[in-house]
């Protein structure tokens, strides 16, 4: 009986501290929820940018192919016999370089007679000369007839136009000799040749013989839309974007690896008319190549300054999202730490900012992270990110 006792009394002292225990952790529970009720709940923290002007360079990056700077194509001026070629398929040629030789023989043989007969037209004009001379005298003194006198004048004319008339088939085929030799009309590359030695040619053949490409400087044809012009033009003519003539004209070019060019190119014009099937003008850009890094056909894009915007605002691509319509929004922290929602009109894309042309003002507090937690009109606290770019850019057009 006196184990059963004592048994007793330690379950029941055991329950009297396990009912305290439940007693303060009860009371604990209830003065924190007091605690909360009495404050509220926490606002949601949210990353935000601060919207600052800055300047930046607006550029456009249009696609475009290389072309030679000139090109010369190769055609005989008279028919013959290719006697030989005198260069190497591939080579480098200046300008008055032998290219072919085309048999001269007959070319030769007619200027040699052609030279013959002007020196018998001469000796003939002696003759005659000398008999007009005596036929004048003589109808003086009546001793020759007036009919006399105009045959030989005559005859001193005719002889004269035939000294003429070979004095131009000299000169003609001297001519066609000198075109016998097939000379380069400028410096450039050749290519391949289409005929070997002992090819007939055709004077002013329709197929070339060889093509010489100048590469140095080159051409790079790049296209730009005509509603992308007259955006531009607008935007000189309101002033929000100013432009520096020298370095509007510089152009800088990416190859078709994407690696940069290391020389700048120069704007040299812009077409004075529209494709009507594509809605673009086309841009012409001279560009060094002493390297012949560019060759005609050769894709490339080329970077132009359009301009500079001294007070641009740009907004981080990932605090700007779409409607359902599609129009770009962005969440902003006003003053009273509450969220608000600004429909956005957007100019461009700058790497990863957008250029914003309305909608937001210098110093606004644009949502980056944490916008799907919160909606417009919530209380927010709003914790600064620096995200910040360089103070001035350069990119290629993007969408809106």
């Amino acid at each position: 009986m006196q184990w059963r006792t004592s048994w007793c009394r330690f379950f029941s002292q055991a329950g009297v501290l396990i009912l305290l225990s439940c007693f303060l952790i009860l009371s604990g529970c209830r003065k924190e929820g007091a605690q909360k009720g009495a404050g509220g709940p926490t606002p949601p923290e949210v990353g935000v940018v601060t919207i600052t002007p800055r300047s930046v360079e607006i550029t456009t990056e249009l696609p475009g192919r290389a072309s030679a700077y000139l090109v010369a194509e190769i055609r005989p001026q008279v028919s013959g016999i290719i006697e030989k070629r005198h260069f190497e398929e591939g080579s480098d040629i200046t300008a008055g370089q032998l290219l072919y030789q085309i048999d001269p023989a007959p070319f030769q043989a007619a200027l040699d007679s052609a030279v013959a007969s002007l020196g018998r037209a001469k000796a003939n004009l002696i003759a005659v000369k000398a008999r007009a001379d005596r036929y004048r005298d003589l109808l003086a003194d009546r001793a020759v007839s007036q009919q006399d006198y105009d045959d030989v004048t005559s005859a001193v004319l005719q002889v004269e136009a035939e000294i003429k008339y070979w004095e131009a088939q000299v000169t003609t085929a001297g001519i066609n000799l000198d075109y016998s030799r097939v000379t380069a009309p400028i410096s450039g590359r050749i290519g391949r040749s289409s005929v070997t030695d002992g090819a007939m040619v055709i004077a002013y053949q329709a197929p070339a013989l060889a093509v010489i490409q100048q590469l140095d400087p080159i051409y790079i044809d790049v296209t730009q839309s005509s509603a992308e012009l007259l955006r531009f033009k607008q935007g000189l003519e309101t002033g929000r974007i100013s432009q520096n003539t020298q370095s509007a004209k510089k152009v800088r070019i990416v190859m078709e690896d994407g690696t940069a060019y290391p020389l700048e190119g120069t704007l040299q014009f812009r077409d004075v008319s529209v494709d009507p099937a594509t809605g673009s003008i086309t841009l012409r850009i001279v560009v060094p190549n002493p390297e012949n890094l560019l060759l005609p056909g050769m894709y490339a894009r080329a970077v132009i300054s359009n301009g500079l915007i001294s007070d641009a605002l740009l907004a981080p691509q990932q605090g700007v999202s779409r409607t359902p319509k599609g129009e770009p929004v962005a969440l902003v922290v006003d003053e009273t730490g509450k969220v608000q929602q600004r429909i956005l009109k957007l100019d461009r894309a700058i790497d990863d900012q957008w250029l914003v042309l309305d909608g937001l003002s210098a110093g606004d507090r644009v949502i980056v992270e944490g916008q799907l937690n919160v909606k417009p009109g919530a209380q927010v606290k709003a914790v600064s990110l620096d995200v910040s770019a360089p103070s001035s850019e350069k990119t290629a057009d993007g969408g809106k």
